[in-house]
């Protein structure tokens, strides 16, 4: 103990017999320092006044992000921006967060697939994780899907009452655009969001044409593509509006009912397949039971 004390003194001793030797020097070196940096202003950087969350969190994003655009190189911002934009959620989530979210899901899946292993301890360790790993990096692309196809359904049921309205609003005097903010107020839903978002990229100085097209691609529906293209060439070759607004409507109408005709002739056969699995045996059971049981005691 005594000379472990001996020991500590005899170093601290070495270091402050160092330091008062080193002190001048220390100071010149100081001096040169602040003569040379002298009229420099530094400005602080403004990720000290970004919380610890952000800080820590967008750079790791940014790195997800990276890590999925190069295992899947036919994937661009652009086209993910899109993608976020015809299912609803473009406001809610950047195409980088989306990126990001997919690369965590599949660690985390490859990392449940591991872990699940390791309690069961099978034999196939590698098609679990990989199964997990590849069902996290899909999940979101399915969930945009999901979501994109119930947006695009919801705006083909209300695109005919939105052609009559602008072919009302048109037919009393009202322009284009006009008619599209009429829309805008006395409507709701993803149809309305849509028009909303073309009358202000035209209130913004983009054409018509070109918000109708950009539009048109959001959506990806065929009746919001063919009143999109009637526009356009209404617009092209000066043909009445309100006329063209009532042939739309009639037209989307009729498509709207053949869809309706189609499910319905398709109902029966989807029908089909739960029946003979969860009602035919059941019914079978509770028919063919009491039979087979007078057969029994019968012989």
């Amino acid at each position: 103990m005594l000379l472990l004390i001996a020991f500590a003194c005899l170093a601290g001793a070495v270091f402050l017999i160092g330091e008062l030797a080193t002190l001048p020097a220390r100071e010149r070196e100081r001096s040169m320092r602040r003569a040379s940096h002298y009229g420099f202003v530094r400005i602080a950087s403004p990720l000290k006044d970004q919380p610890l969350r952000q800080r820590a969190l967008e750079p790791l994003r940014e790195t997800f992000a990276k890590w999925v655009l190069r295992v899947n190189p036919r994937t661009s911002i652009d086209a993910i921006s899109l993608r976020l934009l015809g299912a609803g959620l473009g406001r809610r989530i950047s195409p980088t967060g989306f990126l990001a979210a997919k690369g965590f899901l599949a660690i985390g899946g490859a990392l449940m697939g591991i872990t699940l292993v390791s309690l069961t301890g099978s034999s196939i360790a590698f098609l679990i994780m990989a199964a997990f790993a590849v069902g996290g990096f899909i999940a979101p692309d399915y969930f945009v899907s999901l979501k994109a196809k119930g947006r695009r359904e919801r705006i083909r049921a209300d695109l005919p009452d939105a052609l009559d309205l602008l072919a009302v609003s048109v037919e009393a005097g009202l322009g284009f655009d006009g008619a599209v903010a009429k829309l805008t107020e006395h409507m709701d839903g993803p149809l309305a969001e849509e028009f909303g978002m073309t009358l202000g990229e035209m209130r913004i100085g983009e054409s018509r044409q070109d918000g109708l097209k950009r539009m048109s691609e959001r959506v990806d529906a065929p009746e919001l593509s063919s009143f999109t293209r009637a526009i356009i060439q209404a617009d092209q070759l000066g043909t009445s509006l309100g006329r063209i607004l009532r042939v739309q409507a009639a037209d989307t109408r009729l498509r709207r009912q053949a869809a309706a005709e189609e499910r319905a002739m398709k109902a029966p056969i989807k029908m089909l397949f739960p029946t003979v699995l969860f009602i035919f045996p059941a019914m079978f059971l509770v028919i063919l039971g009491p039979a087979f049981l007078n057969l029994e005691k019968l012989f």
